[in-house]
């Protein structure tokens, strides 16, 4: 066992606290926050996350684990501190390394035995050498410490499934010592271990999620073109699944991804490409697909009505992806303003992110329009005008094509996550639009049976 602090309680730090607790570590989480800390000490968590608070009150109970908001006794005598703290993006596409730069100066001022020193926030390839300087010039006590990289790759929704079951623990580091402590760290999660220098650690984490967000723009990009020459995405996302040089995940086309990772990382990461001189073209064309997926809906959507002031419009999902309540990214943020700008009545319904999505705006008059929360789907499609999916919720898979059918004045859908098949929506008469597929048309259909009909007549 060892005594570990983890510096920040987001996704990362968290959920990478909770998770050392588990596996029997004396773990203490440390925040500026007092009312978080507090909330915390009591099982509650500050994030929506499956499984989490379950394992917050268990180790918390246990005595595995605290929560204070005292930096310098937390970080004083711990053999290893974990900085799992933000780095937002900056308008320029670059990283803020402002709090990962507040904890290391902490850290240099509290330690005052050996301590490894390790970073799982995402960071640009050679900031660990910084960090590790920046400690060295304000540290305060003759001892020993050391700066590792271990960067996450859970997902939101599944982070605590994840950490305790990854398919790798990426740790890099420049000396046997931290390789040797970081490496009796991660013994119990009994899970494979990658060992490599520290850059090469930064590196991985970038070239594995701008990966992930080049197959899924590349699957939009080909979805988009299949519209146009009349083939079916998911057909053909089908057969590409069964070739084992791609695999079947990260297939499926949509409005783009949105999140915490993937929209920061790609940015961060080409960025850091012209720093140096170099164009990362398959990352920026991964960057620009995204940006004009997010508003596919919305421009069809444009083209089949004159208008939407005076319209209800259902929006079904808020959020960036079901099972979280984070909006990062997500692509509401790019619809819902300019449905309101056209003046449009929004009915928004999302089971966890609705509390967060009424901060940015709230209930009642915005701009020209006006949005309303409700807590169940059928409230949100009844009477209304047309329909925008924007998350694929479990709740929303529920819903079946007559309930579209029976509640709205107008059965005019806008699926932005494919959740339907396109025939049982052509046999509900619902108009019916995705990505990557064909759209019914209802009065298209009916002229053309009629046509046949007629023809078969005569």
């Amino acid at each position: 066992m060892y005594k570990i602090a983890v510096a920040g309680t987001g996704y990362v730090g968290l959920v990478a606290g909770v998770c050392f607790a588990e596996v029997g570590h004396k773990v203490t989480c440390v925040d500026i926050d007092e009312m978080k800390v507090e909330k915390m000490k009591k099982g509650v968590s500050p994030i929506y996350e499956s499984e989490l608070e379950e394992l917050m009150q268990k180790n918390y109970k246990a005595g595995k684990i605290d929560y204070t908001t005292d930096f310098k006794t937390a970080y004083r005598d711990a053999d290893a501190i974990f900085i799992g703290v933000g780095t937002p993006e900056q308008p320029d596409g670059s990283a803020n390394l402002s709090y990962i730069a507040t904890v290391a100066r902490q850290i240099a001022e509290s330690i005052t035995k050996d301590c490894l020193v390790v970073v799982k926030s995402t960071v640009p390839v050679g900031t660990n050498d910084k960090v590790e300087q920046f400690i060295h010039d304000f540290l305060v006590n003759d001892v020993r410490v050391e700066v590792a990289s271990n960067p996450e790759f859970l997902a939101q929704g599944s982070a605590v499934h994840d950490t305790l079951n990854a398919e790798r623990i990426i740790i890099g580091t420049e000396s046997e010592w931290a390789k040797n402590l970081l490496t009796k760290i991660y013994e119990p999660f009994q899970l494979p271990i990658v060992s490599v220098n520290r850059r090469s650690a930064e590196m991985i984490k970038y070239a594995s999620n701008d990966f992930l967000a080049l197959k899924i723009s590349y699957m939009n990009d080909i979805a988009n073109l299949c519209e146009l020459v009349g083939a079916d995405i998911q057909d053909v996302a089908k057969g590409m699944g069964y070739d084992k040089r791609i695999g079947g995940k990260f297939l499926n086309a949509g409005i783009g991804y949105g999140g915490s990772c993937f929209p920061k990382d790609t940015k961060a990461l080409e960025y850091l490409a012209r720093q140096n001189g170099y164009e990362l073209k398959t990352v920026k064309a991964a960057i620009d697909v995204n940006k004009d997926q997010k508003t596919m809906l919305y421009k069809k959507a444009s083209k089949r009505l004159i208008t939407f002031n005076g319209l209800k419009v259902a929006v079904l999902g808020l959020t960036f992806k079901p099972n979280t309540d984070d909006l990062r990214e997500a692509a509401s943020l790019e619809n819902v303003p300019l449905l309101l700008e056209q003046g449009a009545d929004i009915y928004a319904y999302d089971p966890v992110g609705a509390e967060n999505f009424a901060r940015l705006y709230p209930q009642g008059k915005n701009g020209n329009g006006h949005i309303t929360y409700v807590s169940n789907i059928e409230t949100a499609l009844e009477d209304a005008n047309v329909c925008f999916i924007f998350t694929e919720w479990g709740q929303v898979k529920a819903i079946t094509p007559e309930i579209y059918k029976n509640l709205m004045r107008t059965p005019l859908v806008y699926d932005g996550r494919n959740i339907y098949h396109v025939e049982e929506m052509q046999d509900q008469d619902v108009e019916y639009y995705s990505i990557g597929r064909k759209p019914t048309n209802r009065d298209q259909d009916k002229e053309l049976k009629n046509l046949e009909l007629q023809i078969a007549r005569s």
